[in-house]
């Protein structure tokens, strides 16, 4: 597998450092206490199977690479408009440092919609597992890439799984696609933008799909802006997209969500 760059080592150690302090304000036994007093989680991974390629909307402040994407952001106001526009679900950045989310902004969107959630986060401990859960989420983002030897993948695999949560795990290559489905993954995230050069590249699902069981939801994420680039996902096998980006910037997000609806 390609090495992880100096980026990814960034935010991982950013997100180990949030994960830290956030453990010494609340201790897992509390997490634990809030997630078991909750609802049994959505049906993330079955939202996303549909006639028609079904959208993740996601929310987040800003990106390392694009900057900041909204001066007024509110997540509860994104997720009642993407609930509205037809979304299958929605992706909450929660990385505070370089993202500008947090888990509590986790709550904010399932306080206006009945969509499943998924905590997009470069999850790498077990507290950010039980806080998903605590703050509402019904799925949690496991990158293969970030969380090396593959027993931190199995392990937080297993965890999300114990409190009835789906996972998306993100690969980016065939060695990353491997080590997800040795890990027994069932909802796979393939994501076109490269480690190395973070460029973007559409083809890598159509490279990808045909390697992926049948039974596997898969999710295109990264790159996709038009309705020509959500017809290619669809055409190459996609069940769903991931989107967020072109949602954040858009002049009329709602409009831009029904035209990726394809």
């Amino acid at each position: 597998m390609t090495a992880a760059p100096n980026l990814l080592l960034r935010l991982v150690a950013e997100s180990r450092a949030e994960a830290e302090a956030r453990r010494a304000a609340m201790p897992v036994q509390h997490l634990e206490r809030i997630a078991a007093a909750l609802p049994p989680p959505r049906d993330f991974r079955g939202a996303l199977r549909g006639d028609r390629l079904t959208v993740i909307a996601e929310m987040k402040a800003r990106t390392p690479v694009m900057g900041r994407l909204s001066d007024d952001y509110s997540p509860g106001r994104l997720a009642g408009l993407y609930s509205a526009a037809g979304a299958a679900a929605l992706s909450v950045l929660c990385q505070e440092t370089s993202f500008g989310g947090r888990p509590e902004h986790l709550a904010e969107a399932r306080a206006v919609s009945d969509l499943p959630v998924l905590r997009k986060d470069f999850t790498v401990d077990e507290h950010q597992v039980l806080e998903a859960r605590a703050y509402g989420a019904d799925a949690v983002l496991l990158i293969v890439a970030a969380l090396e030897p593959s027993s931190r993948l199995r392990a937080l695999l297993g965890l999300a799984r114990e409190l009835g949560m789906d996972v998306v795990v993100e690969v980016h290559d065939e060695a990353g696609l491997a080590a997800a489905l040795n890990a027994g993954a069932t909802l796979v995230g393939v994501n076109h933008r490269d480690l190395t050069t973070f460029q973007v590249d559409l083809s890598v699902t159509e490279r990808l799909r045909p390697l992926v069981p049948p039974d596997v939801v898969y999710v295109a994420e990264s790159g996709i802006h038009t309705a020509e680039d959500a017809f290619r996902m669809r055409r190459a096998g996609a069940d769903a997209v991931l989107v967020g980006e072109a949602l954040m910037r858009a002049a009329d997000p709602a409009a831009k969500l029904r035209e990726l609806s394809v």
